[in-house]
């Protein structure tokens, strides 16, 4: 037994040392195995049969025939020189025929590897090209995916399904994979894959980039993800073919201060967003309008209403103020003038020249349409609202990031003089970073404690029923600003609700989430904002790329001057309680230099999935608003 479990290990180890010496040795091994069987079998077949030979010589000849046969080796019977030629012949064409069949199957393997790995040229025209590979590529993904939707069932429908060509340095199934899982009816258009280096020209080219509609570029993350996306942005234009004529290059840095490089790394005709500026001026704009957030998650989404630009020659000549009541199914909110430049909610005697522009809120470019018969107006129902003198805020900001410096100073250009900021942060160090935040306005005071602001302690600190506003803030203590700061978010949002159904109050809050998906998880209540910046960078990106004009518009919509949008008080413009159409609504607007675009009702504020936002209503539909409820505007303030 002793001797037994020795022997093996060794047999073993003899045969393994035999396998690595290479193909002969392979050969050798399976020439013996089949010698072991075919020669007994074949034996065995001259003993099972009935007419077998009775003499030794013809019995060896039939095993012989038989094992020729086996090995397909012609089985000739002869002199020993002939049976040695016909064995060298058939050896010869053994030979020739599995090395053609190895050859051939070598070459199909190949062949399915290099599909597998992704690394053809693909021969689309007119698609869009999103190089890399982030969290960003699931929402630009559902947007192209209802894009192109529209597109099949507008005015103009087209029968080709739209393509989206992917290139990141993952497996090609894999990323196959996850756009499946992670993008619904991502199988209505054509998702390429491909496998290389977004910082590579040469794989760039495989993506055929300069016969793409649009290339966007993702943003990396991390610390060094603006660098990353700068070098993509240089290889992008180092791309063969790119350097011959303008293309729509679309990208998003991180820091604000990133962004000129960005902008000559991606070179003319590219849009360069910022990620920080953005979403501190949604973070500003939103905690003084509870509902905000919704409105433009509609706008930049296409399940809903978004931004057209249309000309109508019917209105050349004719005021902006007759444009507004022209279109019962679209809300005009401002002009694009034949040189290109915007004009937003403009004053209502502008007159529409030749080759302007409509740009119009509307459920896609088919209903962008004249009505057939001009609305009427309530008269008796306009209001006109007494003068309002702006009045300080108080406002709490909980937690601290990147962005937050850019938050405070965009608040300072919004409230009025004797505005107060208080944040709680738990590093005592931001302390200096709030000290030094430049306020150009001078209108807000800012002061700072520290503190964890996920402890109900520290919440309870400061007299949460006195403020106007309350921001969260995603917390980036921990170098990123992922899951784990979420997390963080969730908890200070229960903690809040919870103090403030304590204290009888509502409270109006704005949070800032990394990730979408846990918007459905968060505490919210009809005064809740949600702001998921990578989101809105994602989609802001797939409209710009749907649509090259929509990038000044929206460059337009989010700066502190001009015209912005805003929730305003339903009193304000028509009676409460009284049946009317939007029409009345739209003329009181007009009538105190603003565009109305929608309205909010408090009633169905806390229902998903609107929450009450009615953006660009028929007009011609009769509706009664209450107390509390809201009317959308475009206005200067």
């Amino acid at each position: 037994m002793a001797r037994t479990s020795v022997v093996r290990p060794r047999l073993r180890y003899w045969f393994d040392t035999t396998m690595t010496r290479g193909t002969p040795a392979l050969i050798g091994w399976l020439s013996m195995i089949c010698l072991a069987i075919v020669v007994p079998v074949s034996a065995l077949l001259v003993w099972a049969d009935r007419r077998r030979p009775t003499t030794l010589h013809n019995q060896v000849m039939e095993i012989w025939k038989n094992v020729s046969w086996a090995f397909k080796l012609g089985g000739a019977v002869g002199a020993p020189v002939f049976v040695a030629l016909s064995i060298l012949l058939a050896l010869v064409g053994l030979l020739f025929a599995s090395t053609l069949v190895g050859l051939i199957a070598a070459g199909v393997n190949r062949k399915i590897l290099d599909l597998r790995r992704g690394t053809s040229v693909i021969m689309e025209d007119h698609h869009t090209v999103l190089l890399g590979w982030s969290e960003q590529i699931y929402p630009v993904l559902a947007e192209l995916v209802e894009a192109n939707a529209h597109k099949r069932r507008g005015a103009v429908a087209q029968r080709r399904r739209g393509a989206v060509a992917i290139l990141a340095p993952m497996d090609k199934v894999e990323m196959e994979e996850l756009v499946r899982d992670r993008v619904p009816g991502a199988r209505s258009i054509r998702v390429i894959c491909r496998t290389g280096s977004p910082v590579d020209p040469a794989d760039i080219e495989r993506v055929n980039p300069k016969g793409a509609r649009a290339v966007i570029v993702l943003t990396p993350g991390g610390e060094d993800g603006d660098a990353d996306l700068v070098k993509t942005l240089l290889a992008v234009t180092k791309s063969p073919g790119m350097q011959d004529q303008p293309h729509l290059v679309l990208a998003a840095v991180q820091d604000v201060r990133n962004r000129e490089a960005a902008r000559l790394a991606a070179g003319p005709g590219a849009c360069v967003l910022s990620i920080d500026d953005i979403a501190a001026r949604l973070v500003v704009q939103t905690c003084r309008q509870p509902g905000l957030s919704l409105v433009y998650m509609e706008l930049l989404t296409y399940e809903g209403n978004e931004f057209y630009l249309t000309e109508e020659p019917e209105l050349v000549g004719r005021s902006y103020a007759e444009a507004l009541m022209s279109y019962a199914t679209s809300a005009v909110i401002g002009l694009r003038r034949a040189d290109g430049s915007l004009a937003l909610n403009p004053p209502s005697d502008t007159r529409i020249l030749a080759g302007d522009e409509i740009i119009a809120i509307s459920q896609d470019d088919g209903t962008v349409i004249l009505s057939d018969r001009p609305g009427t107006i309530d008269t008796a129902a306009v209001v006109t609202p007494a003068p309002r003198v702006p009045q300080p805020e108080r406002t709490l900001m909980l937690g601290w990031n990147r962005r937050a410096a850019l938050v405070i100073t965009e608040l300072d250009q919004y409230v009025a003089k004797g505005s107060t900021l208080d944040v709680i942060a738990r590093e005592p160090e931001v302390a200096d970073t709030v000290a030094s935040v430049p306020l150009y306005r001078d209108a807000l005071t800012v002061g700072f404690r520290t503190g964890d602001v996920t402890e109900p302690a520290v919440l309870r600190g400061p007299d949460l029923g006195a403020y106007d506003h309350v921001i969260v803030l995603s917390d980036d203590a921990d170098g990123t600003m992922g899951l784990r700061a979420d997390n963080r978010t969730l908890v200070t949002l229960l903690q809040l609700r919870h103090i403030a159904t304590g204290l009888g109050c509502g409270l109006p809050v704005v949070a800032e989430l990394s990730d979408d998906r846990n918007r459905a998880l968060a505490p919210i209540s009809e005064s809740d904002d949600f702001i998921v910046s990578d989101k809105l960078i994602s989609l802001l990106m797939t409209q710009v790329s749907e649509s090259r004009h929509r990038a000044a518009l929206f460059e337009d919509l989010f700066r502190t001057e001009g015209s912005e949008i805003y929730l305003k008080p339903a009193r304000d413009y028509v009676l409460l309680e009284r049946e009317l159409d939007f029409y009345t609504v739209v003329e009181s607007a007009r009538l105190q230099g603003q565009s109305a675009i929608g309205y909010r009702l408090l009633s169905e504020a806390a229902r998903p999935p609107g929450f009450g936002i009615h953006l660009n209503p028929d007009k011609k539909r009769t509706i009664r608003f209450t107390e509390g409820d809201s009317v959308i505007v475009m206005a200067e303030d």
